[in-house]
This record gives structure tokens, sequence and C-alpha cells, in this order.
């Protein structure tokens, strides 16, 4: 068989990929060693629900031309993600604004006393690690000169601390973020929190775009509609192949135990260290498991996502996934709900891979291999997997879009 792309992977790049082709006149395979295609966006029906299977995944964007381009394949809801944070029973609205501030402490009621609270928090915080960095020989945390601010933070903990002070970093970020990386703020780099929003509002949305919410019928509705009228092949793995690429025919030729191919371009999404064969080594991955029940009620915690942010439970979040779609009467209209409980670990051979490990060993690693893709005869590595780089969902479509213009 022969086509124009072979796409591997069916998640939001090679889909759109996929379909901006067909537009263009172009023929596609799109192969996916899951049983199902869509990736990462895959819903699982149940109980009249749709369940996010690989974790919640909540579309937002300020960019127009990629709000339509969803909406023109399937119709958007006006889900607005407004989540909330437990903290040893006490609920706090995020991202941070003057409804977390008033529940954080009940005599702040204006914005200027919330930011006189939190910069007061702030100075505290900054004499304390100073007095360690002296203690350690480490230069101190001086005033930025460039935005505000402070710089010179020698770990997380000393980053958010000299951002938020030290109700906010204890309650909402510490144990939270320790659950996320498995390791103590002490032991993780200052980069890997750059700044966190504070608001001087009452405003739960959690994104600044202008545009947000969910597929109406769930993500897979949308995949369908990407991948209308083009071929596709699940539970095909790309590294059953054998491949070669036939410099004189310009040609890619792929051979499995049953399936012969050809192509004058492949479209990769998987992992990039695994396209050249862990050459250099592997990349590290943080990945994320779940534990995903019914419960015999309409309505377990009231919104989409709660986040556990103690070390009281061992896991970061809670998705009681009918929220997504379902507003005002509908969610009683169901009686039954489906919530998963979120663990962040570890990755280890044979889990999922989800979020790149930005640390100084893996930014090294990904950058002796990004040269080969580059050098790669006929081959666009694209997304996430394939660029070692995280990416939200409109993004990945912005890119591809851009591909073809």
């Amino acid at each position: 068989m022969k086509y124009d792309y072979l796409i591997v992977g069916s998640g939001l790049f090679g889909a759109t990929f996929a379909y901006k082709a067909r537009q263009a006149g172009k023929t596609c395979l799109v192969i996916d060693k899951r049983p199902q295609l869509g990736g990462n966006v895959y819903c699982e029906q149940v109980e009249g629900i749709n369940v996010h299977k690989y974790g919640a995944h909540i579309f937002h964007t300020s960019n127009k031309e990629v709000w339509d381009f969803v909406n023109s394949i399937v119709e958007f809801n006006r889900y607005t993600n407004s989540p909330v944070a437990n903290y040893k029973g006490g609920l706090y609205n995020l991202p941070f604004n003057m409804n977390t501030f008033n529940k954080m402490w009940p005599e702040v009621k204006t914005p200027k006393e919330a930011r006189q609270k939190i910069d007061t928090q702030i100075k505290q915080a900054v004499e304390e690690i100073n007095k360690q960095h002296a203690e350690k020989g480490l230069p101190p945390i001086i005033p930025s000169p460039i935005g505000g601010g402070w710089e010179g933070a020698s770990n997380l903990e000393e980053q958010a601390l000299t951002l938020v002070g030290k109700d906010i970093f204890e309650k909402l970020i510490k144990e939270y973020t320790e659950k996320q990386w498995g390791r103590k703020c002490t032991e993780l780099p200052a980069f890997i929190i750059r700044r966190l929003p504070v608001r001087l509002i009452f405003d739960n949305n959690y994104f600044n775009d202008k545009y947000q919410g969910i597929p109406i019928g769930g993500y897979n509705k949308l995949i369908e509609g990407l991948l209308a009228g083009v071929d596709t092949m699940v539970n095909t793995d790309f590294f059953d192949f054998k491949r070669n690429y036939n410099s004189d025919s310009g040609l890619w030729e792929l051979e499995s135990c049953n399936l012969k191919l050809e192509t004058p371009e492949i479209v990769y999404c998987g992992p990039i260290d695994q396209y050249f064969g862990f050459q250099f080594g592997k990349l590290d991955w943080r990945t994320v498991t779940f534990k995903t029940r019914i419960e015999d009620t309409p309505n377990y915690q009231g919104n989409a996502v709660v986040n556990y942010t103690s070390h009281d439970e061992p896991y970061t979040r809670v998705i009681e996934h009918k929220h997504f779609e379902m507003f005002g009467q509908e969610v009683y209209d169901c009686p039954k709900t489906v919530v998963s409980e979120e663990y962040s670990t570890e990755y280890k051979e044979g889990m999922e891979p989800y979020y790149p490990v930005n640390n100084d060993r893996n930014n090294t690693l990904a950058d002796q291999y990004r040269p080969l893709a580059a050098q790669e005869p006929n081959v666009i590595f694209g997304g996430r997997l394939a660029e070692y780089r995280y990416y939200d969902m409109a993004p990945i479509i912005e890119k591809v879009l851009n591909l073809w213009k």
C-alpha cells in the first residue's frame, strides 16, 4: 500500500495533520498502537458520561483561528475551569484570588489587604531564607531588576515562598507539588515555578484565555471529525515495522509480518528517543495513573476538578467527569456519576509517558536527539513525545495549522 503520509499516532497532532492533508487532496494512513484512536483525549462512555480515560482535558485558547477550527469540527460547550483545592478538609478556590485569600485569612476583605498580607509574608520568607543562605555560604536572595520580585532562590520551595509567602505555599503548593514530582520541594529546581498568578479580584476562572470549553459529546467527536475519510489502523505498533529510506525513490519502505507500506513522508508523534533506538540513553518522564469508580449518587463533589494539596491523600486530584458536560438539572437527570483519583508517579517501562522532566540531564539528552530528528529525511516529528516538550492542546493544533499555511 502506498500513501502520501504515514502518520504515527492518532492524538491531536496526528489527527489534525491528517485532516489538513486530506483537505489538500493527500492520502494518509494513521496508525496507533492503542486499541482506539484519539491519543490521550480519548473518552470512554460510562453510565452515560464521557470519562476522560487519560486524565482531564480542558480546551482553552485565545487564538480565534484555532477556536473556530475546532468548532468547525464539533461545537464546544461553555465549560469554565474553576478548580477547588482541598487542604485537610478546607476548601480553597483556584487560581489564587480574593476568594482564596478571604478563606485563608478571614480578616482580609479587600485587594489592598490581600496584597499587604502577601507582601508581609514574602518579606518574612526572604529574611529567613537569607539567614539560611548565609549559614550555607550561599549568595542572598535579592530584588530582581526586571519586573519586580526576587531572584537567587536555590530551590523550588524558596522560589514559591518569594512569590506568595508562607501560608499559601504550605497549604496549597508544598505537599501537592511534592506528590506531583515525588520529591521534596527543597530538592526541586527553582525554575519549575517561574511565577504564580495572584489575582486581586474575585474570579475563579482558572484560565485567562478568551475561549474555553469541552466538545459537546466528548473529545471522541472531535477525533472522529478530524479523521473522517482517513484510513486508520489501531493495535499497530510502528516499531513492529522494518523501515528503510530509499534515497533513489524518495520513499520510506516499511514492512511488518502482515503489511507492506510505502510513503514519501512520515509524521511521527511517538517518543523521540525510541525512534532513534535510545542511542544516547532514555529520556525520563513523569506519568499519572488513575483509579476510576462509579458512585451511586448524581453529584459526588460538585465540581469537575478538586485538587488534594495535603499528603493526607496519596492522590493529587479527583475528577468528576460529568461536570465537564452536564450543567444544572442535567447533573441530577443522570442518576450516577464517575470519579477518578489521579496519582502522579515516576515513569516505568510499559507505563504511558505524560510529562517531560525538564532538568539538566534530560534537557541535555533531548538536545542530542533533536539534531538527529532535524536530519532524518522526510520525517516530521510533532507533539510532546516527539519533541520532548509540554504542550497544551490548542498550541498543538495551532502548530499543525501553521505547517499547512
